[in-house]
Formats: structure tokens, C-alpha cells, sequence
């Protein structure tokens, strides 16, 4: 079964334990969100079109992440006229796991909120080290597309922490650490080795 939503202004095709991306919603890590903006169901029969939104679809999800997109420079310049301007952007995203899609006009269950546990002691208690941790200041591992707070503290837990270190990786490399943290694949999708190669060019410049 699959579903088209609307949000953030833009158009997604969603079935159950797919992981989206989207334009930033509210709401923390491990809470359901509903999107009602539903267009189209199918896979179960005829498909049903909304004229434009379906009556008493709904699809729902859990938040895996909020984060932000890789920075982009927004460049606006004038001929002749000593217009210019330069301005950097980075868009707030939330990462989202598609849990159901609902129809006549049945209601997500919203989860239980989980009490937060200090994160000092998260990502030792569950994470061994994978690589030996390098000397000196960490550098900030959120520059590279896809990296949130989150997955900073669990790359810290397995000894990750340069982007010297992300630009090294081997394939076996990175598998162990999708498997580790149970990425999907997220690093070489999101071409994670080839962002920290940039990023490591730059920083030594």
C-alpha cells in the first residue's frame, strides 16, 4: 500500500517503513506525526484519487531526526547598478519513518513520549568504539549533509570525530559503521566521503 502527501510544499510517495526527508515539522525524536494532506491511496484495489485532498486519509509517521540540509550561497547581483548581495542558507529537515496509512477517517496513535536520558550516557552504554579517537578539537561533523546532533554523538562514540577520518573510509569501512548504527546505506547515499573530502580540503586551506 502507498500514499501521495503534500508538505512543506512539495509532493512524496510513502508506504509503510519508508524514510523520508522533509521540510522541518514539529516535534522531538520518537514522536508520531500525522500528515493529513493526503492526494492519493493505492496498492489495495483501484487506486483513489482526492479532488485534490482524500476525505479521511491519513498517513503516519515517527520522527527519526531533525537536522538541517547542506549550506547553500544564495547570490543576487545587479549589472551597472553596484547591486550585489550574498547570503548562505541551510534548511531545517526532519527525517521521517512512514509507520501506517489510514483511511475512513481512522486516527494515528500517537507514541508514548519517552523520558529523555542524559546523553552522556547514552552512546557509551550502547557504542564500542570502532576507531582510535584522534587529538584535538572534534571538527563539526553536522557540515556534512544528513549529520544532526544525534549521529554526531554516536560518530564521537565509535571514535569518529575529523573529516580526515570520513574521507579515509574504505567499503568495509563504511558498512561497519551503517551497520553499526544501522544507517541503510545513509553514507554512501548521501555521498558522506565525498562531502568530508571537500569539507577536510577546505578546512586546510
Amino acid at each position: 500500500m502507498y500514499a501521495v502527501i503534500k508538505t512543506g510544499g512539495k509532493q512524496y510517495r510513502v508506504a509503510p517503513e519508508d524514510v523520508i526527508q522533509i521540510e522541518k515539522v514539529a516535534g522531538e525524536v520518537g514522536e508520531t506525526v500525522s500528515f493529513e494532506n493526503v492526494l492519493m491511496v493505492g496498492g489495495e484495489g483501484d487506486p483513489q484519487v482526492g479532488t485534490p485532498l482524500l476525505s479521511g486519509a491519513t498517513v503516519a509517521g515517527e520522527v527519526v531526526e531533525q537536522g538541517r540540509a547542506r549550506k547553500i550561497i544564495v547570490f543576487k547581483k545587479k549589472r551597472r547598478k553596484n547591486y550585489r548581495r550574498k547570503n548562505g542558507h541551510r534548511q531545517h529537515l526532519t527525517t521521517v519513518r512512514i509507520t501506517d496509512i489510514l483511511t475512513g477517517g481512522a486516527k494515528a496513535k500517537k507514541a508514548a513520549k519517552k523520558p529523555a536520558k542524559p546523553k552522556a550516557e547514552e552512546a557509551p552504554a550502547e557504542i564500542t568504539p570502532l576507531f582510535d579517537r584522534p587529538d584535538g578539537e572534534p571538527d563539526d561533523l553536522t557540515k556534512i549533509s544528513g549529520v544532526g546532533p544525534v549521529i554526531v554523538e554516536k560518530l564521537h562514540a565509535l571514535g569518529i570525530t575529523k573529516f580526515t577520518q570520513i574521507a579515509a573510509f574504505s567499503d568495509a569501512d563504511a558498512a561497519k559503521v551503517d551497520e553499526v548504527l544501522n544507517f541503510k546505506g545513509r553514507i554512501e547515499r548521501d555521498d558522506w566521503i565525498g562531502q568530508a573530502k571537500q569539507l577536510a580540503a577546505g578546512d586546510s586551506e
